[in-house]
This record gives C-alpha cells, structure tokens and sequence, in this order.
C-alpha cells in the first residue's frame, strides 16, 4: 500500500509537534511539509533542524502551495483565517482538509462547505473517540428529558485557549439541541453576570473555565428538581486528537467530495 502525503499546518505548536512525530512513525503516511505563518522563525528551514535534531528533508514553509500540491491530506489546527485560506489549497489539489479548527464562524463553514464539492473536507470540534461517543449520549439523554431538566455544559482548558466557548462544548450543545428539536442558537445562553433575572425554560447554558495547563474538561449537566445527570469527558493525554485527525486523514483517501466530520468517521452515523 502506497504511503499517504500529509502537510501538517502550524508544526511549531502544541499539536502541531504531536501530529508531526505521529505522522512520522506510521508506516501508512509521511509529512510532506510543514506550513506557519509569513515571518515565523522556523520558515524557509528543515523541520528535523528547528526542532533539534539533524535535517530529515522535511521543509517548513510560509508559502504553502508547493508542499499542498504533492500531499494527499492537510491536517489543520490553526486558526479561522488561516483553515479558510487553506480551503482553497485543498480544494484544487483535491486533498483531503481535517479541520480541527475552532472559533469558526458561520461565514468561514460557508466557505470550508463549498470547497467540500470540490474535496474531502472533515471538520469537527474534537477529534476524539470519547467526544463523539459523548455527543451521541448526550442528543439521547436530551431526548428523553423534557424542559423540566436544565441543561449546562462546563468547560475547562488551558490558559492559552483563545475561544470560548470551545468547540466541543459547542458540539455538545448541537447535539443537546438536536435531541431537543431546537436550534442552538435559540436557546443558547453564554454568559451570566449581574442580575439576570431567573434561568430562561429550555435554555443551554455554557461556562467556560479557562488556567494552568488543562487539556479539556467537559461536563454536560441535566438538572431538574431533586436529581441531576453529569455526563463527563476528560483528555488527559493531546495525543487523541492528534491520532483521531490522523485517522480522518486516511479514512479520506478515496472519499471524494463532501463535507463529513468525525462521526462519519468513527461509523457513529
């Protein structure tokens, strides 16, 4: 079987580090490139000798045509600007773009949708197996409790995150949401302080706890009079997000156009 090409955007960071070495380590792929911004230190240099060790003919560019070009999948955790810009890459290399992008707007998922007929496109909010399986839980449990159980979710990261709320909290409350038959942005409270008033019937409430060096809590809570339900996901280890978006990276090779995230991946739908 023929080794799939992966670009792996924003290399220098946190996942970007981990999705590189995972990458490298598997027999079934290998980084064709790393891509960071105009002026960052490590453009123009080899990846193996600005990450410490000696040149593995690994380029990190901030021009990313030419890396995107040769690749079969772009793996993306960057920001909103940059995952939008990329699309278009993507889109006319026809590979395949795992998204794990967050703090998308509805206009930014409007572009990454139409690149989607030209491409594989796989977005979602977390990456790992627990989440999705949580989301799953989660739409069902909604479902089957009525307006009488108010629904919060409480999310915690680090202190670096720059979105809030997070984009598994948010897939949480889509799928809260769906369960309930409603649209999220209809009932989704985001923010308390002051005097408020009583809890609004059906809302969605989210909190976002932001220190230290969480990698991601999320709490899912079902509350009525006299008994609450707590759903609970914790990541103790970053490296399931960084396998699970390299396991939607092979899973579209072969898809063709469309848009899936990562329960299609998974099987979950």
């Amino acid at each position: 079987m023929s080794s799939t090409g992966i670009v792996v955007m924003g290399g220098s960071g946190r996942m970007g580090r981990m999705l590189c070495q995972l990458i490298q380590e598997n027999d079934a792929t290998h980084l064709v490139g790393v891509t960071e911004a105009p002026g960052h230190p490590w453009a123009g240099r080899d990846l193996g000798e600005v990450t410490g060790g000696a040149a593995n003919g690994v380029p990190v560019t901030d021009d990313p045509i030419e890396v995107v070009s040769r690749a079969q999948a772009v793996i993306d955790f960057t920001t909103p600007a940059a995952t939008v810009a990329m699309t278009e890459l993507t889109a006319q290399a026809r590979a395949v773009h795992v998204i794990g992008t967050t703090g998308l707007t509805p206009e930014d998922i409007a572009v990454i949708d139409r690149a989607a007929f030209h491409a594989t496109v796989v977005r979602a909010g977390n990456m790992s197996l627990g989440v999705n399986l949580l989301t799953q839980i989660v739409a069902q449990v909604a479902g089957a409790l009525d307006a009488d159980y108010d629904i919060e979710i409480v999310e915690a990261h680090h202190r670096h995150k720059v979105d809030a709320p997070s984009g598994t909290a948010l897939m949480l409350g889509e799928a809260a949401a769906q369960g309930r038959g409603v649209e999220l942005d209809a009932v989704a409270d985001r923010g308390r302080d002051g005097m408020t008033g009583a809890r609004t019937r059906g809302a969605i409430g989210f909190h976002a706890i932001r220190g230290g060096d969480v990698i991601g809590e999320h709490d899912v809570i079902f509350a009525a009079d006299g008994e609450r339900i707590t759903l609970r996901h914790q990541a103790t280890d970053r490296s399931v997000f960084a396998r699970g978006a390299l396991k939607a990276a092979l899973w579209g090779q072969g898809k063709g156009p469309g848009a899936f995230d990562m329960l299609d991946v998974l099987g979950l739908k």
